[in-house]
């Protein structure tokens, strides 16, 4: 019996509709993607003299979608961020692409949609150190879906 292939969490892209001209584009090499995850609410009740608990699936929330990257001079994210500080309602849908090891081969595509930046990150500068800075933007979308 064959084993199944495992991927690695290291080749991914992340689109973003109208970050660049394009309409939807690549908008860099990031360190890491996280929070792509769902939640449903668990509703509980009793019918009659049912000594047993029901249970029926509620409404669903999504976590926020947090993004970090080695810090660069492209403000394409934090311009993105500024249209929310200054009250201008921007939201978007993207992609996150996860790849195989030849990196052209797509293993999956998630979907999120009606995302707007709602943290960001500063990267931690210290004299001492020797390391990247990394700036991260956390993203809030209303749904997220496996596409393929």
């Amino acid at each position: 019996m064959p084993t199944e292939e495992l991927y690695g969490a290291y080749n991914f892209l992340l689109e973003v509709q109208g970050i660049t001209p394009e309409a939807r584009t690549i908008i860099g090499g990031f360190k890491a993607m996280s929070g792509m995850d769902s939640e449903t609410e668990v509703i509980e009740f009793k019918q009659g003299n049912d000594r047993v608990v029901r249970k029926k699936p509620g409404r669903t929330t999504y976590a926020n979608i947090v993004l970090e990257r080695g810090f660069t001079r492209s403000d394409d994210l934090w311009l993105w961020r500024k249209n929310i500080e200054d009250g201008l309602i921007d939201r978007r849908s993207g992609t996150v692409t996860v790849l195989d090891q030849d990196l052209t081969t797509v293993v999956a595509v998630y979907n999120f949609f009606e995302g707007w930046p709602c943290k960001w990150y500063v990267p931690e500068m210290k004299s001492d150190a020797s390391e990247m800075a990394i700036e991260k933007i956390e993203i809030a979308v209303e749904k997220v879906e496996r596409a393929q």
